[in-house]
């Protein structure tokens, strides 16, 4: 019964693992390319090489052979045997034999022929060994093509040139050919370690990094080496991609904490209300009211899923933002109309700073969506009864960028609190007592996003300047990603 050998095994599951590795592989396959481009270009060049001094040598022996014609219609035929007798003689000569009818060597350079090579006339279809006389050199037997010419009387005459030195150079691009393979082999191996193992430890950085993210830590990032190669380029866009993932994730875990949070008390003022009207004598007045206090507090709450439903969409990308070349200033001028009654009765005046004409390109409903919030806000909290607050609405074009601002010259907004107004539900009046959702600002910042621009809270000395800036030239991605 055979026995087996684990080794083996462990040997080939060793090989299989290391095969799976794609630095491997890529050496692999580049080495397998380039051995069979050398192999092909080598066996090209051989074959290339040996017709060319086979057929040098075919026409030196014609032409020998045109000479020994003439010398044999000259001289005859003992003319002709000294000829090849003298020529034979001559250093580096080439090879002569002459025969008689019998076959027995009368002249000629050669002691032996291979059997067989003076039975048919004309140029020998491949090369035959041969033996030469005064062969001392340890070779004694050769290769050489040749040519056979049989006279009328029945000898034979063959001329032929030696081809030792094209087997010698056959032999010397095989060996040049295993030397390059195997440097081309050792080549591939030095790549593979030094190259191969850098991308893989890259990619095995890449890897830890992925898992630590699907275990729930959005906060890791892939490793940037800073070489800006592919996989700086590809750790970027995933960079990106996550940064956004994890924008989208904490906005889906805020709205889920302040919905739970700010629509418990108008669900519980809605079902107070209800009770009391139930409980309440049957007064049709009475029960009006009590209607129209809940159908306004339903209509508050649309307006807050509304917003909220907008504010997602905008920065969850999933409605196509069509943007077009619009006046800017025509949709601030329509605006400040719109809100001029509501700023009379709220004791305020709203003023207009903008050129005759600003044409950029952006979204119209998105831009008068955020412009009337802005102006919506500083009339609800910047107002005040004792004093008439002056409300203006700026736009302005720069370097590169617009911007459109909305002042105002009320209390303002700590410094402290500014990023904090721009999250979703917040509000500085905690109390809640006065109007609104606390999404007013979230939605601004996010059309600002979608716009590849962003919102500035700053100080108007006194009061507070809300500013929108957007890139004439949208930076695709850039501040979406970033959050």
């Amino acid at each position: 019964m055979p026995r087996f050998r684990p080794f083996q095994f462990g040997r080939m599951g060793r090989f299989r693992s290391l095969m799976r590795m794609t630095a491997v592989r890529l050496s692999a396959v580049y080495f397998l390319l380039f051995a069979i481009c050398a192999v092909v270009l080598v066996v090209y060049v051989t074959a290339t090489a040996s017709t060319i001094v086979e057929d040098q040598s075919r026409r030196a022996i014609s032409e020998e052979l045109a000479d020994l014609a003439q010398v044999y219609q000259q001289s005859g035929i003992v003319g002709l045997v000294r000829t090849i007798d003298r020529r034979s003689r001559q250093p580096g000569a080439s090879l002569y034999l002459a025969t008689d009818p019998m076959g027995r060597i009368i002249a000629g350079n050669v002691e032996s022929l291979q059997a067989g090579v003076l039975d048919d006339q004309g140029p020998t279809p491949d090369a035959f060994s041969y033996e030469r006389y005064a062969d001392d050199n340890g070779h004694r037997y050769h290769l050489a093509i040749a040519e056979v010419v049989s006279l009328p009387n029945g000898m034979r005459i063959l001329v032929g040139r030696d081809q030792s030195e094209q087997v010698r150079f056959r032999g010397v691009v095989q060996s040049a050919l295993i030397l390059a393979l195997a440097l081309m082999g050792v080549a591939a191996l030095i790549a593979w370690f030094f190259v191969g193992r850098s991308a893989l430890k890259r990619l095995d950085g890449v890897t830890a990094s992925s898992a630590r993210i699907l275990s729930g830590d959005l906060s890791e990032r892939l490793p940037v080496t800073g070489a800006g190669d592919e996989f700086d380029r590809l750790s970027d866009n995933l960079n990106t991609l996550l940064a956004r993932v994890s924008l989208l994730q904490e906005g889906l875990q805020q709205v889920s904490d302040n919905i739970a949070h700010d629509l418990r008390t108008p669900l519980t003022r809605l079902r107070t209300r209800a009770e009391g009207a139930l409980a309440a004598p049957p007064d049709l007045g009475e029960a009006r009211e009590a209607m129209e206090q809940m159908i306004a507090e339903c209509d508050q709450m649309i307006r807050t899923f509304d917003a909220l439903l907008m504010i997602s969409r905008v920065e969850a990308g999933s409605d196509q933002v069509i943007k077009s070349p619009i006046d800017l200033a025509a949709i601030a001028a329509d605006v400040v109309d719109l809100y001029e009654p509501l700023a009379e009765d709220a004791n305020a005046e709203l003023l207009l700073d903008a050129p005759p004409s600003l044409t950029v390109v952006a979204s119209r409903e998105l831009i008068a969506q955020a412009l009337s919030n802005l102006v919506d806000n500083a009339l609800k909290y910047a107002t005040d009864p004792e004093r008439k607050i002056k409300i203006r609405v700026t736009l302005s074009e720069g370097n590169g960028a617009w911007s459109l601002a909305v002042s105002d010259d009320g209390p303002g907004i700590p410094i402290e609190k500014r990023e904090r107004v721009l999250e979703r539900f917040y509000r500085l009046d905690q109390s809640r007592s006065m109007p609104g959702s606390g999404l007013g600002l979230s939605l601004v910042q996010a059309i600002a996003r979608v716009h590849g621009g962003r919102l500035v809270l700053d100080d108007a000395g006194p009061g507070l300047t809300v500013r929108l800036d957007v890139p004439k030239e949208e930076r695709q991605g850039s501040e979406r990603g970033d959050g």
